[in-house]
């Protein structure tokens, strides 16, 4: 560069001075632009998880709820096939206990007795409290500073 593109250029900044008011606001604008387009991806991250935790939340009360329905309907059905039930329903529609010499029984060849898949036995699943892992508590400031930095989150 020259001396005398450098005195044009100081002659063209003196002459109009809104150019370099104008590369001023450009840039600040610009440094706006870039501030809002980081924070409406924060947003919409940090929205984002919010919904997912409310969706795990809501999940978890229909579980208990399913279960609470399941355990009465367990319930009403050990009811309704108690011994004493059953009885009165078999008199109430005609029948009788049978006598010892009513029971004929009856051999079929190659019949096999198989044993019932008892599922009432197994064991319920239980429901531990539940721990949000740490990628979902810190915020993106927090993981940037993380990242940046090189140290590892709890």
């Amino acid at each position: 560069m020259n001396i005398q593109n450098v005195n044009h250029l100081t002659h063209a900044y003196k002459i109009a001075p809104w150019r370099l008011q104008r590369q001023w606001i450009g840039s600040a604008l610009l440094a706006v632009v870039v501030f809002a387009m980081i924070a409406t991806i924060y947003l919409d991250v940090t929205s984002q998880a919010a919904i997912a935790g409310r969706e795990i939340q809501d999940l978890t009360a229909s579980i208990s709820a399913n279960q609470q329905v399941s355990g009465d309907l367990q319930t009403e059905l050990a009811l309704l096939t108690s011994v004493n039930v059953m009885e009165k329903r078999a008199l109430e529609i005609g029948f009788r206990p049978i006598k010892a010499g009513e029971a004929e029984y009856l051999v079929v060849p190659g019949y096999l007795v198989l044993e019932p898949d008892i599922l009432s036995s197994a064991p319920m699943p239980q429901l531990s409290a539940l721990t949000s892992p740490p990628e979902y508590t810190e915020s993106l400031l927090e993981w940037a500073d993380n990242k940046i930095t090189g140290r590892v989150s709890p």
